[in-house]
């Protein structure tokens, strides 16, 4: 295979632009543009991550409050769909319609 190759002039086995031995890309001005244009953008995330808002001070707890107020709503909201309370002598109070045994 390799003799075969040689002597064809490094042809490319198979499909040739997938695969371990594929073609190479030519790299255009429009790729090298859209790359450095990434890149950019990367480096502006990268500068506006870096230099936070808050100090780690502040952003220690800051969100407790709001966090504590969705707890609270959501046990609300669990409470206001379970049964009230059901006695049982609200259950037998038809038993008290006459009481001879007193």
């Amino acid at each position: 295979m390799f003799l075969t190759a040689f002597l064809r002039r490094n042809r490319i086995p198979g499909r040739q632009w997938i695969g371990k031995h594929r073609r190479p890309r030519t790299v255009s001005f429009h790729a090298k543009q859209n790359m450095i244009r990434r890149l950019e953008i990367e480096a502006e995330n990268h500068y506006w991550l870096s230099a936070p808002y808050l100090t780690a001070e502040q952003e220690y707890g800051h969100a407790a409050a709001r966090r504590a107020a969705a707890f609270e709503a959501i046990k609300a909201l669990s409470r206001s769909k379970f049964p009230q309370h059901r006695l049982v002598a609200d259950q037998l109070d038809h038993l008290n319609v006459t009481k001879r045994w007193s």
